[in-house]
């Protein structure tokens, strides 16, 4: 990633990283599929296919969670402490991998 993809958040600027395109993009296919899924009970589908369809959004917003969580140790996390030690790098590692069961 390059300095130019990451903004150090000021009082008044934005936070933007670079996988902050590819999260809203999924929110955004998330929230069609919610659509869809509403047009499944109002077609009156059945329970267990408008059920898969929900987890799959599930899933899809769980995963735009977890890009963005991931980043922000990245960069955010990172930033605060500055260089790291390969035993302080593992560690952050291991924190990055725990978030999975947020």
């Amino acid at each position: 990633m390059t300095a130019a993809a990451v903004r150090v958040r000021r009082d008044d600027q934005p936070h933007v990283h670079q996988s902050h395109t590819d999260v809203v993009n999924r929110l955004k296919r998330a929230a069609g599929h919610l659509q869809t899924i509403i047009g499944m009970f109002e077609k009156e589908r059945d329970c267990l296919d408008i059920a898969q369809q929900m987890q799959a959004v599930i899933k899809a917003v769980e995963n735009a969670k977890t890009v963005l969580i991931h980043d922000h140790v990245e960069h955010c996390l990172e930033a605060a402490v500055g260089p790291t030690t390969r035993e302080q790098r593992a560690t952050i590692e291991k924190f990055k991998k725990i978030t999975r069961y947020l």
